[in-house]
């Protein structure tokens, strides 16, 4: 049966559609065995060429999984440290879901299913929305190949993320958890504290990159999550803790090359060890990433620029900071003398009160 410019035939079972686009055939199979489908398939064929959104069957034979391992290639060559947790999640959860489905027929309806099952799972939000960007990541560099791998960009609804921590810890419980801490874990919690850097950057903090002459911290390009380098104050009481730190290095474990470290080796898992500690000090639940969202806090009561707040945190994010700030030396050293100055009269007082409630006993 000819519908304009094409045709409707079966091959055994199942019918076949054949249509022509600058003078090239193609056949191609629907896949069912309905008449009345078979010509549905064909209008919406060549209304894509009408449109100009038909690019070759090269397309239609593209299956999720392909364009998945895309995703992959992409992280790999742009040195993503995720690149763990998305193998982990497409093993677990997309490549069982979706891996066999031609991208050609993927559709929000697909979306809609998955996150009803993920959900039902007990998944949160957050989980699901991040295997979610990953499809619609998967889709966006196939379309933006040459040729593109798609004929189309599927939308990809996000689940609304109610999970976000709003926990910080303030002066006093952070003076009650160093002293809980172990003493090879002080000196991570204090430049935690007073700079809100990730764990994971503080983790691989060397002395080299340490300039006390300055009072500065120098992380260089490629080591921070968004690869570039940035330039931290180091005040207050950073200095005498980083100072005994490297005593205490020199004398044991010289050739350590990690400013935190246990017995001269990379410090590892210690969530044991923290949650232990936190409870003993009064603020149960406490993650080190809080840290972060305290450090912030604190440079805001300090007056610190939220542009400089952000250059020191390391943030990216737009609702938090202006990403398009640039900070320089006086800056920093402004930004330091301003929070060493509001911690210094935080704990004072803290410890003033504690000092005089001591000589009325």
């Amino acid at each position: 049966m000819r519908i304009r410019f094409g045709s409707v035939y079966r091959r055994g079972r199942v019918w076949w559609i054949k249509y022509s686009r600058n003078g090239r055939i193609f056949r191609e199979s629907t896949h069912t065995e309905d008449h009345q489908e078979a010509e549905r398939f064909l209008k919406r064929r060549l209304g894509e060429i009408v449109t100009g959104r038909f690019a070759g069957l090269g397309p239609e034979r593209v299956r999720m999984a392909d364009l998945f391992q895309d995703v992959v290639e992409d992280y790999r060559i742009n040195g993503r440290k995720s690149l763990a947790q998305l193998q982990s999640r497409l093993k677990l959860h997309l490549l069982p879901a979706f891996g066999e489905l031609r991208a050609a027929d993927f559709s929000t309806d697909h979306v809609r299913r998955y996150v009803y099952a993920r959900l039902k799972q007990g998944a949160k939000n957050a989980t699901v929305n991040r295997e979610l960007e990953t499809v619609a990541r998967a889709f966006a560099l196939a379309a933006a190949c040459d040729p593109p791998k798609v004929s189309r960009v599927i939308h990809v609804p996000m689940l609304p993320e109610r999970n976000v921590r709003t926990g910080f810890l303030d002066d006093q419980g952070y003076l009650r958890l160093r002293q809980e801490l172990p003493e090879w874990l002080r000196p991570l919690l204090v430049v935690g504290y007073h700079l809100g850097n990730r764990l994971g950057e503080l983790r691989q903090l060397r002395w080299d990159w340490v300039d006390f002459a300055n009072a500065q911290i120098l992380l260089p390009s490629g080591f921070t999550k968004n690869g570039r380098g940035r330039v931290l104050p180091i005040y207050g009481e950073m200095r005498p803790w980083l100072e005994m730190a490297r005593a205490e290095r020199d004398a044991a474990f010289p050739d350590c090359p990690y400013v935190f470290h246990r017995e001269g080796r990379p410090i590892g898992e210690f969530r044991k060890t923290w949650r232990a500690a936190c409870l003993r000090a009064g603020v149960p639940g406490l993650l080190f990433h809080d840290l972060r969202r305290s450090a912030v806090r604190n440079m805001r009561l300090a007056g610190v620029p939220e542009n400089v707040a952000m250059e020191i945190s390391g943030h990216r994010t737009r609702s938090i900071f202006d990403r398009y700030s640039i900070v320089g030396a006086r800056d920093l050293r402004d930004a330091a003398e301003r929070m060493e100055r509001r911690f210094r009269e935080a704990t004072g007082t803290i410890l003033g009160t504690v000092a005089n409630q001591g000589a009325l006993q």
